[in-house]
């Protein structure tokens, strides 16, 4: 990621939650203006607060201790555990960035995402892409979620760990990643072949589309290959969130992402 690269979105970023504020303000590329803590929160997040002064990150705002009604009414019906962190969204991840950090790899892992609409199946995804190593979440500017606070809590802290690069185009982000040396496997009930069945040495990117719907046409016709995930009768499939936890444990299972 290009240090000096501008954000698309200047405005403010509410984070709330244990795991998602820890990793923000663990993020020297995050810039953070306000932190809101509960007497609960304040004792929760203390052995963050220590990790970042070891960091040499003294620049962070000094925290701030509020009733926790006040962040009630901030964020409503919002689990925030006593912890808000008001700060600005991450410098923008291009493509290029993504097929630049691959180069030097011999294996890697990229999720592309297709009509994938609810900040809760990526946020989730995010998270899982973490635990497995990916490189980075691909998705279109157009019918994905914003970064929102609600995704980045359920990410669990993944937002600043892994990626979330928007395209304008996803079928040329996809020729872009097939130059790039990237095999593309898309997830189809109609593939053939099952995940199990195929290889997946070397630079994978996984397409998945929403429930339902699916990936759109283009985007499966720039797919080197459609597979599938078995599942017994009579689920057809799974939550797409589920499926791409499942998918990024075999890749890794089987070729470790270096």
């Amino acid at each position: 990621m290009k240090p000096d690269k501008k954000t698309s979105d200047k405005s403010a970023l509410l984070l709330y939650g244990v795991h998602a504020v820890r990793q923000a303000w663990l993020n020297p590329e995050r810039r953070c203006t306000r932190l809101l803590l509960t007497d609960s929160g304040k004792e929760a997040f203390a052995a963050t607060l220590a990790e970042a002064q070891k960091l040499g990150l003294s620049k962070r705002p000094q925290p701030q201790i509020v009733p926790k009604d006040q962040l009630d009414r901030l964020l409503p019906g919002a689990v925030h555990q006593g912890i808000v962190l008001d700060a600005n969204p991450l410098p923008d991840t291009e493509i290029e960035d993504v097929l630049r950090a691959a180069e030097t790899k011999l294996s890697s892992c990229i999720v592309v995402l297709d009509q994938v609409t609810d900040p809760h199946n990526v946020g989730a995804i995010l998270r899982s892409a973490a635990a497995f190593g990916a490189l980075a979440v691909v998705l279109p500017d157009r019918n994905a979620p914003p970064l929102t606070g609600v995704l980045a809590k359920t990410a669990s802290g993944a937002a600043d760990i892994v990626p979330l690069v928007r395209v304008g185009n996803l079928s040329q982000a996809l020729d872009a990643l097939r130059e790039g040396g990237f095999w593309t496997v898309g997830f189809a009930e109609s593939g053939k072949s099952t995940l199990a069945e195929v290889d997946l040495s070397g630079k994978i990117a996984l397409v998945m589309g929403a429930e339902g719907e699916g990936m759109r046409r283009l985007t499966m016709e720039r797919c080197d290959l459609i597979v599938r995930l078995p599942t017994h009768p009579p689920i057809g499939s799974l939550n797409v969130s589920n499926a791409a936890a499942v998918a990024l444990y075999e890749v890794a299972r089987r070729i470790p992402v270096t």
